[in-house]
């Protein structure tokens, strides 16, 4: 079935890349902590901020509604969603099956190794800045690395996806350093392990590291689930 625009035609090819790039813009928001689950996002303003038809922008909210990262309320528009305890679980689940055996089946050698050690020098200089958001992107891009050492584009943008759905659930605890502080070494170790040699220990660390965090942002989400 084709989308027609407002003059009643299909799409064309620029127009089309019009809305993937303004997707881009907001999925960048998303990333940089900008826009946090539940935040309202106004038409008119976006449209107005980011010069783009009203018309393209509801096919932005159609694109991104699609991929979970925003939702829509009748009669009161469009937000960041907000993920649910389940999502969390299976964010957890999928993680652990990607990136634990991208890190038992490649070589230290491998070129995303210093993708890993620049992550982790970025959160470490983040971290003494108290840049905690910054924190936040440099774990993301640290684990990003980790799933580069597949060699799968396909598992690479698969995980692009989850890790959308990962900074809306940072977002929901509003709180960077309590969420990002204790595990900014947990990637140094993960890291020096890797480059020594030992891939599966590397694995296994990262299992442990997976399980631990995901306990974490459990617990602390199930705090705010409870607040009055």
């Amino acid at each position: 079935m084709k989308i027609l625009n407002e003059t009643g035609e299909a799409p064309s090819a620029s127009s089309q890349t019009l809305a993937e790039t303004v997707a881009d813009r907001i999925r960048e928001q998303v990333v940089s902590g900008r826009l946090t689950p539940g935040s309202h996002l106004s038409e008119l303003a976006l449209s107005e901020e980011m010069h783009v038809s009203r018309n393209t922008l509801r096919e932005v909210f159609r694109m991104l509604t699609k991929e979970g990262l925003l939702r829509h309320e009748a009669n009161r528009g469009v937000f960041v969603a907000t993920p649910s305890m389940s999502t969390i679980m299976d964010i957890y689940r999928v993680r652990r099956m990607i990136e634990c055996p991208a890190l038992a089946q490649a070589h230290p050698s491998h070129p995303s190794a210093r993708k890993m050690r620049a992550a982790v020098e970025a959160a470490h200089q983040c971290r003494s800045t108290r840049d905690w958001l910054g924190v936040g992107s440099a774990d993301i891009a640290f684990h990003a690395a980790v799933v580069e050492l597949a060699d799968s584009p396909r598992l690479s943008a698969f995980f692009f996806e989850v890790s959308l759905e990962l900074r809306l659930v940072f977002g929901l605890l509003r709180d960077p350093e309590f969420l990002h502080a204790p595990f900014i070494d947990q990637n140094l170790k993960i890291l020096n392990e890797f480059e020594e040699g030992k891939p599966a220990k590397a694995a296994d660390t990262m299992e442990t590291y997976l399980n631990q965090a995901e306990r974490f942002i459990m617990s602390a989400y199930g705090r705010l689930q409870v607040k009055p």
